[in-house]
């Protein structure tokens, strides 16, 4: 089953931001993010269940995925063949993203 990634705006603008720093930060390796964040999206589109599942207080089946060389997070629901990307968060802060209610 055909799975479809749906990025909200404001994750869109994220993951851009975090290119932008990554490219001005990351001189030995600028588009490291954006092939890593977009191979990971070629994952999921197939193997949406490759994330682990993520315990939040206030949503049920959330799931992550580490992106190993930028050390970011990926974390999604699946609803049906619907994966939406809820953040993208790196996994230096200590802790998860607000995901809301």
């Amino acid at each position: 089953m055909p799975i479809n990634i749906v990025l909200p705006d404001e994750v869109e603008v994220g993951i851009l931001e975090i290119d932008l720093w990554w490219r001005r930060n990351r001189p030995a390796a600028p588009s490291l993010f954006a092939e890593e964040i977009a191979a990971t999206m070629d994952l999921l589109a197939r193997e949406p269940m490759a994330g682990r599942r993520y315990r939040h207080p206030h949503m049920t089946d959330t799931r992550r995925l580490l992106l190993r060389a930028t050390r970011y997070h990926v974390y999604y629901r699946i609803d049906g063949d619907v994966l939406t990307v809820l953040a993208v968060w790196s996994a230096c802060r200590g802790c998860g993203p607000d995901l809301g209610a």
